[in-house]
């Protein structure tokens, strides 16, 4: 952790990220990947892709209630910024310091809100879809139209490079902030504990 330009009598250690919410988001990477590469490179017959897709429904269901209910830093609210503070951090961005900031920072904010609708419109459109292959066709593809299965199907095509654009750039950015701000995003996401401002 860099302390040049802050001093540690700023700082102070909190625990941030709670036990359910760290289970969330391995749990989550792990079940996002397998699922996004079973669809590109799997078997012909996607049972084990399905069984990923449905995984994923779960934990974002989870997601969304523990967005209104769970603890405040895992909440939607506690990480919903106006533009003002949002231009404010971005202009920050280009000093090679840590921001300390406590949860889920503006730019972080829009990444969650964007993996989330992403993955909702790629499960969502996952029920409904026919690939014309009588085979891999989603659950609830005979509940509508076949019009509607043909633009699910080509949503869901659509949301799996989207998310492979979106995992990108999380990486990129886990390496900006340890690289370049000397900053860990990964360690409190394993320990569930953050240094912070205290005047945040």
């Amino acid at each position: 952790m860099k302390m040049a330009d802050q001093s540690a009598k700023d700082l102070t250690r909190v625990k941030l990220w709670d036990p359910a919410l760290r289970l969330f988001h391995w749990s989550l990477v792990i079940c996002v990947g397998a699922a996004w590469y079973l669809g590109q490179f799997g078997p012909n017959i996607m049972t084990l892709h399905f069984y990923a897709g449905y995984c994923v429904i779960a934990l974002l269901v989870f997601r969304l209630i523990w967005g209104l209910a769970g603890p405040a830093p895992a909440r939607f609210s506690h990480f919903i910024y106006g533009p003002k503070t949002t231009f404010g951090y971005l202009a920050g961005l280009r000093k090679p310091e840590p921001s300390y900031w406590p949860g889920h920072n503006p730019i972080g904010a829009l990444s969650v809100f964007a993996i989330l609708a992403v993955l909702i419109a790629q499960t969502g459109s996952g029920l409904f879809a026919d690939p014309d292959d009588f085979i891999n066709v989603g659950p609830l593809a005979d509940q509508v139209s076949a019009q509607a299965n043909r633009r699910a199907s080509q949503i869901h095509e659509i949301a799996s490079k989207l998310i492979l654009l979106l995992v990108v750039l999380h990486l990129f950015a886990i390496i900006f902030y340890k690289r370049y701000k000397g900053e860990d995003l990964i360690k409190p996401m394993i320990t569930g504990w953050k240094w912070v401002r205290k005047s945040n």
